[in-house]
């Protein structure tokens, strides 16, 4: 099955605005399912809906009756919702979506799932990853709202994808954080990126427990596109991540330094990803090509 329209829930958000732009940019037909009131937002078409209410979401895809659906439309962060609205936006969308999806017969649908989902970056304590890289057999061991919600996220898909009739394929794209050029250069290019300078700015906690990692979101939106684009069948959850650290300190050391008791399961030889993106790039033939370092 061919597909010519995507609708794209939380199309006025960050990363909505680049996909839905990415994907006209492909020929595609987009519809953008967003809560709020229309924004200037390049898609085609728009939807007002509350993806938390399941008759909302039926009734905005069934008018549009899409060939893909790429959801988007959850609570960034858990910094300015209670915990059980952050949870509910990720685990009851999902599921109002993938239901609704197999409704109407979508073949495709990519979710945003987060590297939170293994228990990271709003985590309150630090993080000790079984081994690095880390990869998809990582233990997803959340503990906080927004965590859990991506983990719930995922097993929904999970049983989605053992479902006769329901879409054929499905992708839990793990995003870390998804920043533009102008704010790499002011968080990476323009600051002391050493681990004493991560220290000192305050944000040593953030950075370990997100295995200071990132993506560029060109490269985000071109998983989404890709994963659109992608024949496999089942539920899939992929790891994406820049090909290096947010850190100036060499990889090797920010292991010795930060993760002294973890299982190396490669050799460091530069500024390496502590996430490996292999099976991004087997499944939907995706690789990061933006660095902050080339800025």
């Amino acid at each position: 099955m061919s597909v010519e329209t995507i609708v794209v829930t939380g199309g006025s958000g960050t990363i909505g605005r680049a996909a839905l732009a990415a994907l006209n940019e492909h020929g595609y037909h987009t519809v953008n399912c967003n809560r709020g009131e229309p924004e200037g937002s390049p898609e085609a078409d728009y939807r007002r809906v509350n993806l938390t209410d399941f008759d909302a979401v039926s009734a905005a895809l069934s008018t549009v009756d899409p060939d893909a659906v790429v959801h988007l439309g959850m609570i960034p962060t858990p910094d300015h919702e209670p915990g059980h609205a952050v949870f509910e936006s990720n685990a009851m969308s999902t599921y109002h979506v993938l239901d609704t999806a197999q409704e109407l017969g979508v073949e495709t649908v990519v979710l945003a799932s987060s590297l939170s989902a293994m228990g990271a970056g709003f985590e309150p304590d630090l993080i000790s990853p079984p081994y690095l890289p880390i990869d998809e057999s990582v233990p997803l061991e959340p503990s906080n709202a927004y965590g859990m919600g991506k983990q719930a996220l995922e097993l929904v898909a999970d049983g989605f994808g053992r479902r006769d009739g329901s879409p054929r394929t499905i992708t839990s794209l793990r995003f870390p954080w998804v920043t533009d050029r102008e704010t790499q250069r002011e968080t990476f290019l323009e600051a002391d990126r050493r681990l004493p300078g991560i220290e000192a700015a305050g944000r040593m906690h953030a950075d370990h427990n997100t295995l200071f990692s990132y993506l560029d979101i060109d490269d985000a939106v071109r998983a989404i596109r890709l994963a659109v684009e992608a024949d496999f069948t089942g539920h899939e959850s992929v790891f994406l991540s820049a090909p290096d650290t947010s850190c100036e300190t060499p990889t090797a050391e920010v292991v010795a330094e930060r993760y002294p008791d973890v299982d190396l399961r490669a050799e460091f030889a530069g500024h390496e990803s502590l996430i490996e993106t292999d099976k991004a790039a087997e499944l939907l033939d995706w690789v990061p090509r933006h660095s902050w370092r080339d800025l």
